[in-house]
């Protein structure tokens, strides 16, 4: 897979659980909220700023932590409120994200 390719998916999955926790916890109907779409902005930019995307699976697995204090909170809200209910909102995008993470930490755990 490239580089390219790996962060267009992870930009996708990180979209979608906002506008996941945008609808339910804003109430919003369509498009985000303002705050919501700032986050999204952000966590797309971070993305393509990415230098560690080669090695890395998502930015839970990163040893660097790039996003800023204040929205490190808001995007671990997200992922908290979000990810759960994926398996049931985009199924196919939760189940390969649980496998890829599963595949990252076991490639990990290898000397």
């Amino acid at each position: 897979m490239t580089t390219a390719h790996k962060r267009e998916r992870e930009k996708q999955v990180v979209s979608c659980m906002i506008a996941l926790y945008c609808r339910r916890k804003h109430h919003t109907k369509t498009g985000l909220c303002p705050d919501c779409a700032a986050l999204d902005d952000y966590a797309r930019q971070r993305s393509d700023r990415c230098p560690f995307m080669e090695t890395k699976t998502f930015c839970s697995h990163c040893t660097v932590h790039c996003y800023r204090a204040d929205m490190r909170q808001k995007i671990r809200d997200v992922m908290r409120f979000a990810g759960p209910r994926m398996l049931l909102v985009h199924p196919v995008l939760a189940v390969r994200h649980l496998l890829e993470s599963h595949h990252e930490r076991k490639k990990r755990r290898l000397p």
